[in-house]
């Protein structure tokens, strides 16, 4: 039964020509992509954490929104948990993602922690029956509370260690009772504020083993998702070791974990470390460990991670390239990591914010496959890597042939290559056909 906050009980596709805010312009989720639903394309997912528990504070003010179910007790929570099913089923999203902290209050201890956690699992159990609203995934907020000011795993107190251990593990349990399909974590304190008071490779130790520990406790109960890894650079902290793909790559190898751990993969953070969204998803495709992906931007005239809802298609566009080049989500999905500005305060504003994300990423997934199905794109860039298939080529690249013997097969043969355009013009101007 409808709460009744929200102003329409269902979002409606109308087509691109509806001038109506309510309804979907462009995503379809019966139309056929490559062979495939747009549903099953972009598995949305809508953040229980940005939508329901933000209060609309920002790093200079305070709350602004003024929401029925703000406040530290059970029944709030039992509300909020009532109207955040009446989003996800309005908007026909078939997934949605929490942290502990977002849908529980904070108790007294641990214990009262999780009880509170269990009871409020068994609501999100029936509403999952009544809506067949899924979880794509569960996590644990190990960096709000001001125990964690130190870092979780890697707090110089072994006792913030054991207690973020044990809330994983009751979030790995809610996970798994809910048929998740991943479980995320995401490191918000894991870094440093001063090199003055860090012992790195200490740190590094215990963030490594704890990651260690959920992949173990993974296969102990059975849990057949993803682990999930989502990089950021900073802010909070100075510098947070979950800096990239890359770095977090090299993680996983340092602890063993390369082929038990994904990448949640955010816009927002892939700006604050310097990339481009499509960069971090292309990096994590060709080292074989991307997961899902937390859809939103970032203000590029802005210092810190402002999560809002994506409008820019070109980008969005060459995100989903390399996914459907790389086999499309497996257990992953679209989840949007995104909230309303802060003077945004209405509740229709919330459906609204994610409308015009959806069709965004329905026009950018459409604007991918076109250039796939057109072929010119991908055309070009086996062209341009063509000479690699040669014989001389495929010997350097196999370890056939040493430094010194590469050196001597260049001046036998002499070797004098002339410069090639990249052609960055005409591919711009190439994907500009398609989105």
């Amino acid at each position: 039964m409808s709460t009744g906050f929200f102003p329409v009980d269902k979002i409606a596709y109308e087509g691109p020509s509806s001038t109506n805010p309510l309804a979907f312009q462009h995503y379809n989720p019966d139309e056929i992509v490559m062979g495939k639903r747009m549903e099953d394309h972009l598995r949305f997912a809508a953040a229980y954490w940005h939508s329901f528990a933000w209060p609309g504070g920002d790093p200079f003010g305070g709350q602004t929104f003024d929401r029925p179910w703000f406040g530290d007790d059970m029944a709030k929570a039992k509300l909020k948990a009532d109207v955040a099913f009446d989003m996800f089923t309005a908007l026909g999203v078939p997934y949605y993602c929490f942290h502990d902290a977002d849908v529980r209050p904070e108790m007294n201890n641990f214990a009262d922690n999780t009880k509170a956690l269990n009871e409020i699992v068994e609501v999100f159990a029936k509403k999952q029956e009544e809506t067949g609203v899924k979880l794509l995934w569960g996590t644990a907020n190990l960096f709000t509370h001001r125990r964690f000011m130190g870092g979780a795993s890697t707090n110089p107190d072994p006792d913030v260690f054991a207690f973020s251990a044990a809330t994983i593990k009751t979030c790995m349990d809610a996970t798994m009772r809910l048929g998740g399909e991943n479980y995320v974590l995401w490191g918000g304190r894991e870094g440093y504020e001063t090199l003055l008071n860090t012992n790195l490779g200490q740190e590094d130790a215990q963030m490594g083993r704890m990651l260690n520990m959920v992949v173990e406790y993974k296969h102990k109960i059975g849990f057949k998702g993803d682990i999930l890894v989502e990089p950021k650079p900073q802010e909070p902290s100075k510098h947070q070791y979950d800096y990239d793909t890359a770095t977090v790559y090299g993680f996983l190898k340092r602890h063993g974990l390369e082929n038990e751990v994904k990448m949640n993969l955010e816009q927002g953070h892939a700006i604050l470390a310097g990339h481009s969204f499509e960069h971090e998803i292309a990096t994590a495709c060709a080292l074989g460990i991307f997961g899902s992906i937390d859809m939103n931007r970032n203000d590029y005239q802005s210092g810190w991670d402002t999560d809002q809802f994506p409008n820019n298609v070109p980008e969005v566009a060459q995100c989903y390239y390399h996914i459907l080049k790389n086999g499309g989500f497996k257990n992953g999905g679209t989840n949007f990591d995104a909230k309303l500005r802060r003077q945004s305060l209405d509740a229709e504003d919330l459906l609204i914010g994610h409308i015009g994300g959806m069709d965004v990423c329905a026009r950018g997934l459409k604007a991918a496959a076109a250039v796939i199905e057109d072929g010119t794109y991908d055309s070009f860039l086996e062209e341009r890597y063509a000479g690699w298939q040669g014989d001389e080529a495929q010997k350097m690249l196999g370890g056939d042939y040493s430094l010194d013997e590469i050196a001597e097969y260049v001046e036998k043969s002499d070797v004098n290559p002339a410069p090639k355009s990249g052609k960055q013009e005409y591919l711009e101007n190439l994907w500009n056909r398609f989105v």
